[in-house]
């Protein structure tokens, strides 16, 4: 074979020649094709494939019809022309299936996002989307379960904080009344007698003593519902933080005549501020003594179980009804009939503040009605989940009768 002949009797020059033309007239056309494309950035997606699919087929058509015009015949060039005519055509109506697929699933995309703000839901399209477009619906859909669940935080804070204000409104402004009367009564002396003046300055001590726990309690509270309850966290033992909660309320046990029975497991270490944690559980003891009546039993349990530290404050307060269960923990709630509040009830901000406290500390804390009266639970993380002693409680014991 000669050296300037290449394959099927063409010359080397005239391939080069051929090759040459298809480059330059393809280079061409792509260079128009993206050039179109970007003055119709924004238009339809259906739009801008047909495009792709043109360039393809006119540069596919320009290289083949090159060849074809100077290496065949007349006709077998027109039947290779209307071959790769018919291939064009098929690359165009896959092209326009693709894109209108590609329009009606965008169109369905944007009509379910239109409906979240008539429904307040979204609801992803019914048909199949395409990969992209089902990944984005589905980060629409996580995105708007988020949001919901940020607005319902928002109007749980929102009622709290109407809770509160009306509770300051009530709680707060009823006892300063009640010391600005008295106070009156004694500057216009209305009241000389001397065992009268002493009872009132006495009641007016009392009185400014509740309003000093009942202002600390909403500083807590607020630092809470704010996020900003300061916590100096140190390993401790749980056992030890409940035996100090019912040494400090023995006196108020016994003086209401309410008994204390505990249980308490032993090697129970928690991650926790034993100061703030110890409030916690006063508070649930002090619920628990206020709601108890006379000659009653209030029984405290602490054991481990499943890697978790229990607590347990079972009271007998005659239970609560089962539709307030869900409210025992809310601002400034006391419950009725069973825990209507007197004279030296507390403002309803106890159970608010150990829920704050417990959750604070990653744990959790519930209510149910259980024997003669109610049960509160804390649960708290272990720092050895594996410590199996914890699970041995030691012998009951009656601290106040």
């Amino acid at each position: 074979m000669h050296g300037d002949v290449a394959i099927a009797g063409i010359q080397m020059s005239d391939l080069v020649h051929i090759t040459e033309r298809v480059i330059v007239l393809s280079v061409v056309v792509t260079f128009l094709g993206i050039g179109l494309l970007k003055m119709l950035a924004a238009r339809s997606v259906a739009l801008m494939l047909t495009i792709v699919v043109a360039v393809s087929a006119l540069c596919s058509l320009l290289g083949v019809g090159v060849i074809a015009w100077l290496m065949m015949g007349t006709a077998d060039r027109d039947v290779m022309l209307d071959l790769m005519a018919i291939a064009g055509l098929g690359g165009f109506a896959v092209a326009m299936f693709v894109g209108r697929r590609l329009v009606t699933s965008t169109h369905a995309l944007s009509s379910a996002v239109r409906d979240v703000s008539q429904t307040g839901v979204y609801v992803p399209p019914p048909m199949t989307l395409p990969a992209e477009l089902n990944e984005l619906s589905e980060a629409l859909s996580d995105t708007h379960q988020r949001l919901a669940q940020a607005r319902a935080r928002e109007r749980a804070v929102e009622a709290s904080r109407r809770e509160l204000v009306a509770w300051v409104s009530h709680d707060l402004r009823t006892p300063l009344a009640g010391l600005r009367a008295m106070t009156e009564a004694l500057e216009d002396q209305v009241v000389i007698d001397p065992r009268e003046v002493s009872q009132y300055h006495t009641q007016i001590r009392r009185e400014v003593d509740r309003l000093t726990v009942m202002i600390d309690d909403l500083f807590e509270l607020s630092r809470i519902h704010a996020g900003a309850l300061p916590l100096s966290r140190r390993v401790a033992g749980l056992e030890d933080l409940v035996l100090e909660v019912l040494a400090s309320a023995e006196p108020v046990a016994r003086a209401k005549g309410v008994k204390l029975a505990w249980a308490a497991g032993r090697g129970m270490p928690v991650f926790v501020d034993p100061s703030e944690m110890g409030r916690a559980l006063r508070n649930l003891l002090a619920n628990a003594i206020r709601h108890t009546p006379p000659h009653a039993c209030i029984n405290v349990q602490a054991h481990a179980r499943h890697g978790m530290a229990c607590v347990s404050v079972s009271d007998a307060c005659g239970g609560i009804p089962p539709g307030d269960l869900p409210r025992v923990f809310d601002v400034a709630f006391r419950g009725q009939p069973a825990r209507t509040p007197g004279p030296t009830e507390g403002a309803g901000l106890g159970l608010p503040i150990a829920r704050g406290i417990v959750e604070a500390h990653s744990g959790q804390i519930a209510v149910r009605n259980a024997g003669p009266g109610c049960q509160f639970l804390i649960r708290l993380p272990l720092v050895r989940p594996d410590a199996h002693a914890a699970t041995r409680l030691t012998s009951t014991r009656l601290l106040a009768s």
